[in-house]
């Protein structure tokens, strides 16, 4: 600690992003990053960005991925905001459209960046517990409140929230800010886009990371209702006018056009997650119902943490979370037939039947 930070500084505990090792021979199913590559047409439109244009900014509003977007979910241009990964794009959020001085609402179990944002911008905040079977429900979210945010599916258990239940919560809470973080909403969920227009208070978040194998390019996008979207930009522009650069803002846009590349590799995930649910579920797991890119297990005899730290003796990297509740809990991102091969081989030698 330096004395010449900021007492906000002191006070902070950062967020801790999922390991990234320095491995050779890695099996890595802890940070949910698609095992599938970006659309081909994604990687041509930035090598094709490639040029001598790279001298000159970027264009500040992003308006033709704003447009592709628009678009794709069927709204308008300035129905759509866009930034450096979703995790940006939230912090714009947090900062921007929820009301300080009344505790804004998340489960207990949940994405922890929440609280970190919180701590950040000075927002007192109340953790809503998941019920014994790890789902939401909204009834509990019905105080007085400076806003709500919850991922769907929910992260790190994998499960959905239907629309009609986001519908509920919408009813009852019409006078502050709800935001719906679907970075995994591809994997097996319908989105809550299609509510913006009917609830001015909605506002969706998705990410480029999950579903359109980009987290190395780090963009991220929300929807909702122009006015929502106007106080984004001027936080934004108060903060950085240009966001996304050249060569992010062509791989998106490639990549949200081409439609049917990103069905093929939605399908392959959402396939190989229920097998392996199933090949786990024969050694023992139990796996929550999920619509993500990933299952939330745990063993029925065997500790969680002494798993996760057998398959890495294997090369093979699952995370394990160490909270109140879900301590005895594994996420295993979905990977390749091939991944997955590893990591039962790996299990079936540590743990033999």
């Amino acid at each position: 600690m330096s004395r010449f930070w900021s007492p906000r500084v002191k006070e902070l505990e950062p967020y801790v992003p999922g390991e990234q090792p320095k491995l050779s021979k890695l099996t890595k199913l802890n940070t949910n990053e698609n095992p599938f590559p970006p659309s081909p047409k994604a990687i041509e439109a930035m090598q094709a960005a490639l040029g001598d244009d790279l001298r000159l900014y970027p264009d500040p509003n992003a308006d033709s991925l704003r447009a592709a977007i628009a678009d794709y979910y069927g709204v308008e241009a300035n129905q759509v905001f866009v930034g450096n990964g979703s995790d940006e794009v939230l912090a714009h959020i947090f900062n921007g459209l929820f009301q300080h001085g009344r505790p804004l609402l998340f489960p207990d179990i949940s994405y922890s960046f929440y609280p970190v944002y919180c701590q950040l911008y000075n927002i007192p905040f109340e953790r809503i517990p998941l019920t014994d079977d790890f789902a939401i429900d909204v009834s509990d979210y019905t105080g007085i409140n400076g806003g709500i945010i919850f991922p769907n599916p929910n992260a790190p258990t994998g499960r959905l929230l239907p629309l009609d239940e986001i519908r509920r919560l919408l009813a009852v809470n019409n006078e502050t800010v709800v935001v719906v973080d679907e970075a995994y909403i591809d994997f097996g969920g319908e989105s809550a886009v299609g509510l913006v227009n009917e609830y001015p208070n909605l506002l969706v978040t998705q990410t480029f990371s999950k579903s359109r194998s980009l987290a190395g390019l780090r963009v991220g996008l929300a929807i909702g209702s122009a006015e929502l979207i106007d106080a984004l930009d001027r936080i934004k522009n108060s903060f950085n006018s240009y966001p996304l650069d050249r060569l992010a803002l062509a791989g998106a846009e490639a990549a949200i056009n081409d439609r049917e590349y990103f069905a093929q590799c939605c399908d392959a995930v959402i396939a190989e997650r229920e097998r392996l649910r199933a090949e786990l579920s024969q050694r023992g797991f139990e796996s929550l119902p999920s619509a993500a890119n990933f299952l939330f297990t745990r063993h029925r005899t065997l500790a969680a943490a002494d798993i996760a730290a057998a398959l890495r003796e294997d090369g093979v990297i699952v995370r394990h979370f160490k909270q109140p509740r879900i301590d005895n809990y594994l996420r295993i991102t979905v990977g390749t037939a091939e991944q997955h091969a590893q990591l039962l081989a790996s299990f079936d030698a540590r743990f033999p039947r």
